[in-house]
Formats: C-alpha cells, sequence, structure tokens
C-alpha cells in the first residue's frame, strides 16, 4: 500500500511539474532560445566585451530574455514590395487617410519641417512620405521587442545573419548610450524602430537630437523624427528642387534591355543609349544623363519609368524601386493637397 501510494505520488508530481512548466511557457516565460548553448552566442558576447565594453553576464542575461519569433521569420521572406504587382502595393499605402493624415501632420509640425528644410535642403512632403509609409505618420511604429526582431534574425536567419547581429550590436550600444531598456523598445518585425523606422545602424548615424535637449528620441519626439529622416537623406545627397522619376512610352523589341531591375539598382543606362533601346521620356532629360529605367504592372497595363538621382536616394532607405515610387507618389499628392 505504501509503494503504490509512494507510485502515485511521484505520478503526480511529475503531472504536476509538467503543468506548472506549460503554465510558464504560456505565460511568456520560455526556455533560454538563446542561451549560452546557441552556437552563435558565446562569440557574441565575447565581441560585445571586446569591442564595446559590456559584461558578458548582462549581455547573456539579455539574450536569456530574448524570445525567438517564428512569426518574424515568416514576415521577412514575404515583404510586400517582393510578391504583390505595383498596383496592389501602391493601394496600401496611397489612401484618402494617409493623405489626409498626412496634411494634418504636416500642419501640425510645419514649423519643424520647414527648418528642416532650411538645415538639410529636404522638402517637408518627401520627410512626410517616409514617416506616412513606415509608420502612418507614428500611428504605428511596430509591435515586436526589438530585442526579439534582432535575436531571432541574428541567430536563427542564416541568409542575413551577420547583418543582425551587427544591428543588435548597435541596438546594445545605442540603448546604453541613451540610457534606454533594451528590453521595452519595440519596433518592425526587422528591428526598425520609431517615426521613421530606423535600423540601429541608422540610428547611430543619422538620427539628431533637432530640438536641443539632450535626447536622441525618434520614438516620441516628432521633432527628431523629423530632424533625423531629413539629416538621413542630406548625407544620401538628396537634390532639393530636383526630379525624381519621369514616365516613359517604349517601343520595338528591344526596351528590355534597359530595365535597372534585371541588373541591380546601381545599374545605370544614359538617356541616349535607353532611346535607341526605344525609350521616350515624357519630359527632357540630358542625353547624356544616367537614369535607372523599370516597368511595373499597373494592372490592366505596364508603366515605364525613368529614375533620377533623387530616386536612388530613396532606395537607399529600402532598397526597392516600388518603396521608392510609391514614397514619390505620396509625397507629390501630399503636396498638392496642402496647397488646395
Amino acid at each position: 500500500m505504501y509503494k503504490n501510494n509512494t507510485a502515485i505520488d511521484r505520478r503526480w508530481k511529475a503531472r504536476l511539474a509538467a503543468m506548472l512548466l506549460g503554465g510558464l511557457l504560456s505565460a511568456g516565460v520560455q526556455a533560454q532560445d538563446y542561451g549560452s548553448e546557441h552556437a552563435d552566442v558565446p562569440a557574441f558576447v565575447e565581441k560585445m566585451q571586446s569591442e564595446y565594453g559590456f559584461s558578458p553576464q548582462h549581455v547573456q542575461s539579455l539574450l536569456d530574455q530574448a524570445v525567438r519569433q517564428e512569426a518574424i521569420l515568416k514576415a521577412i521572406a514575404r515583404p510586400a514590395e517582393r510578391v504583390k504587382p505595383w498596383h496592389e502595393y501602391r493601394a496600401i499605402f496611397i489612401t484618402d487617410k494617409r493623405i489626409n493624415d498626412g496634411v494634418a501632420f504636416w500642419d501640425k509640425h510645419a514649423e519643424t519641417l520647414a527648418r528642416a528644410e532650411k538645415e538639410y535642403g529636404v522638402e517637408p512632403e518627401i520627410i512626410l512620405a517616409i514617416m506616412g509609409v513606415e509608420t502612418s505618420y507614428g500611428g504605428n511604429m511596430g509591435s515586436y521587442r526589438v530585442i526579439d526582431a534582432l535575436t531571432t534574425l541574428g541567430f536563427d536567419y542564416p541568409p542575413r545573419a551577420d547583418f543582425f547581429r551587427r544591428q543588435l550590436e548597435s541596438y546594445l550600444v545605442l540603448t546604453r548610450e541613451q540610457q534606454m531598456d533594451p528590453l521595452v523598445l519595440k519596433g518592425s518585425y526587422a528591428g526598425a524602430m520609431g517615426y521613421g523606422q530606423f535600423i540601429p545602424s541608422s540610428y547611430q548615424a543619422f538620427a539628431v537630437d533637432f530640438d536641443h535637449d539632450g535626447v536622441v528620441d525618434i520614438w516620441n519626439n516628432p521633432v527628431d523624427a523629423i530632424g533625423s529622416v531629413a539629416n538621413y537623406f542630406h548625407q544620401h545627397k538628396w537634390q532639393h528642387g530636383s526630379a525624381v522619376a519621369i514616365a516613359a512610352d517604349v517601343d520595338g523589341d528591344r526596351f528590355a534591355e534597359g530595365i535597372t531591375l534585371a541588373q541591380g539598382l546601381e545599374a545605370r543606362k544614359t538617356v541616349a543609349e535607353l532611346k535607341s533601346l526605344g525609350w521616350t521620356p515624357r519630359a527632357d532629360l540630358e542625353q547624356d544623363a544616367e537614369v535607372m529605367a523599370f516597368e511595373f504592372d499597373a494592372g490592366e497595363r505596364m508603366q515605364y519609368w525613368l529614375g533620377l538621382n533623387n530616386l536612388y536616394v530613396i532606395t537607399r532607405y529600402n532598397r526597392s524601386v516600388m518603396y521608392a515610387m510609391v514614397v514619390h507618389q505620396l509625397a507629390d499628392l501630399l503636396r498638392e493637397a496642402r496647397q488646395q
């Protein structure tokens, strides 16, 4: 009888332990996804100590609290600009609400936007279009903890693991410098943050204290966010007042030879070369001007465009011609709506 009770007692203890573990996991306390047993974690911890002076125990403690997010791995494998045709992608961002909200944001922050244009040479509508496309002017800055996004991608996304581990380095450094809790800040599935969705290295390189209060806050301070986006474009050689893209017509059977996307965003052809392939710009351009040429699926027909230097600058923010064109078109619509 005693032995049977002991066996029953052991079974109940095992069941209770399993129930407690299950409860902890459902409450969000998970096993160490990025503990020291993970193949790439020890080297990362050592690097944070040797290059940045972090305590190994502190870094490991932060990684122990990071949670692997399967949703992030699924999202990065299917970004909208890669899986949607132009007419569907454009419809996501070019809406009456986004235009109206942008004009309201412009009215509220007109003085700051004017100062950013004066100091950095970037038009207000471009700054606003970036914020509108990225976060709906701060309305949706992302729901993932940045540390979860960067650890998930840095240690469990082989195609770009090195890049995201470098972003994780930058993130830990910037949160230390700005005295922020690295376990609290939220952003996109790729670890982009704030009104303009800066990745950590972009924050370090381009974010500015535009209101001069001693804090560089792109999460809660639209003044800093406006100045930071303007500085980003200024540093990437935005040309104030210059065209972004020109529509074109094509004919013949050789025009596809000129399309930039087949060779990458850095590929350029002169206007004269493109004309010889069947491209006709709908505006005057210098014959020796170097441009990007591309086509979009507009649904019922194809559209053809020539991208100038300023379009290329927008692709420095996101390496997608569709992204750059939707920013450009939203900017034009914001300017037109505010002038009415």
